[in-house]
């Protein structure tokens, strides 16, 4: 009788003990950086209760040529989705497809993206967009060409940003080399429509822009957000600005994310993922580890936002755990 006993003991103190094993070797945050591999300008965002994330691949122009995506249910754990979208599916992009953008219409999923880094009106090139009939793709080419393939307003047409406004119209807002225009997209996102006054491109340039633009509504409030310094250097960073209107104008409040020297440098081009169920703001950027110097070396990372009582956005500091589990 004595033996049947301890031996029931024994079994269940293994039991118990491989349970707490199992329970406590979970992973409990997301860790920084959410997924090997160099992945930079992470665009979130969340479709059917899954995040998602777009970045670049993180190479040499020439070998820049594909997207891959990466999905969760909880910000912990991820799956890549490989190569949802690449050159092959767009004729005129031959190298440098980097920023993609993504928004769901009408059951359509559009990815928008940069691809060619053209230097002027001379050469071929610009901000295209794909489409596909699911999150994961494969995306394809939509027009056969750029949507945007020319310098307006100094902007050179890349890091495109699409913001669906509270009347249900689609604005298209990019550009880098430190200009940054809006403009309307027509409703099969195939073209643009002209402004009330005429106008196609609209500069709404703020102080400090360099690039990366992004956009979200909080409280009846536009948040515009961008990129400062040189995307290979320690300094690239993140600041923003509130106004009443996607249009603006947008007056410079702060920096809110930029280099930790005990962390990583070249903190920026972000985007932003909000839980509605549990309120929580998130911050996707990419950053470089402190020993590399290799300018491609870039890795996503994510970090709770949060905001004061007026509305601003507090200082984000950068980690290496990221953030606990959030189930949308």
């Amino acid at each position: 009788m004595h033996r049947i006993v301890l031996t029931c003991l024994a079994v269940l103190s293994l039991t118990a003990c491989s349970t707490f094993k199992n329970h406590h070797s979970e992973k409990q945050t997301s860790g920084n950086p959410l997924f090997q591999g160099w992945y930079a300008d992470p665009e979130g965002i969340v479709f059917n209760k899954t995040y998602w994330i777009y970045p670049t691949y993180s190479a040499p122009y020439e070998k820049q040529v594909f997207f891959d995506a990466f999905s969760s249910k909880d910000l912990v754990n991820w799956k890549k989705h490989p190569r949802v979208m690449d050159t092959s599916g767009v004729k005129w992009a031959h190298k440098a497809v980097w920023a993609p953008a993504i928004v769901k219409k009408d059951r359509k999923y559009y990815l928008f993206f940069g691809a060619n880094d053209i230097q002027s009106n001379k050469e071929s090139g610009g901000i295209g967009v794909a489409v596909a009939s699911r999150p994961q793709g494969p995306f394809k080419d939509l027009i056969g060409k750029p949507l945007i393939d020319k310098f307006h307003n100094g902007a050179q047409p890349i890091d495109q940003f699409v913001f669906k406004n509270k009347d249900g119209r689609y604005y298209i807002i990019y550009g880098g080399w430190k200009h940054c225009n809006i403009a309307m997209l027509n409703d099969s996102f195939t073209g643009l429509v002209p402004f009330d006054d005429g106008s196609i491109f609209k500069e709404i340039t703020p102080e400090g822009y360099v690039e990366g633009p992004f956009m979200f509504m909080r409280n009846g409030k536009y948040y515009f957000m961008w990129s400062e310094g040189g995307w290979t250097g320690p300094d690239y960073s993140v600041a923003y600005a509130i106004a009443d209107s996607p249009m603006g104008p947008f007056k410079r409040i702060d920096k809110i994310l930029q280099q930790d020297k005990a962390v990583a440098t070249g903190a920026g081009h972000h985007s932003v993922m909000h839980n509605a169920r549990s309120n929580n703001w998130y911050i996707v950027y990419h950053r470089r580890p402190l020993s590399e110097t290799n300018g491609n070396h870039r890795v996503s990372c994510i970090e709770k936002m949060e905001f004061d009582e007026q509305g601003h956005i507090k200082p984000v500091k950068l980690s290496f755990e990221g953030v606990g589990m959030d189930r949308l």
